[in-house]
């Protein structure tokens, strides 16, 4: 399996998690089969409000989850749409991420509670 993990830095499993999936600068992935990273830079991250496309980095790298502090509804949908669940972690490292995410204790972010832009709790 596949965890994205869009972050602040390029440092890997020491990385930061970013507060919002779009316009995070990169995105590190972990295999948990592998137990192997492999961090891409976000060249999307400077977008207009509801333009981002950071799946367009992303494309290729078969994903299977995305954890971050916050989405959109889109982005959620486009996700949902393509069998990839999004979970919400609001601080730590990509390394505090993936155990909380293997110990199944992060919400998952659904339609309903996607941000909305006006009080996302990024």
């Amino acid at each position: 399996m596949k965890i994205c993990i869009p972050t602040q830095t390029d440092e890997g499993l020491k990385a930061k998690i970013n507060a919002h999936f779009g316009s995070a600068p990169y995105f590190t992935i972990y295999d948990t089969d592998k137990e192997a990273f492999e961090v891409i830079n976000n060249s999307n991250q400077h977008h207009m409000h509801g333009m981002c496309q950071p799946m367009s980095a992303l494309d290729k790298k078969k994903i299977d989850v995305v954890v971050c502090g916050g989405m959109g509804l889109r982005a959620v949908t486009k996700l949902n749409d393509s069998g990839i669940k999004a979970y919400k972690a609001t601080d730590g490292t990509t390394a505090d991420v993936i155990k909380r995410y293997k110990e199944g204790s992060l919400e998952e972010i659904t339609s309903e509670s996607a941000c909305d832009h006006s009080d996302c709790s990024d």
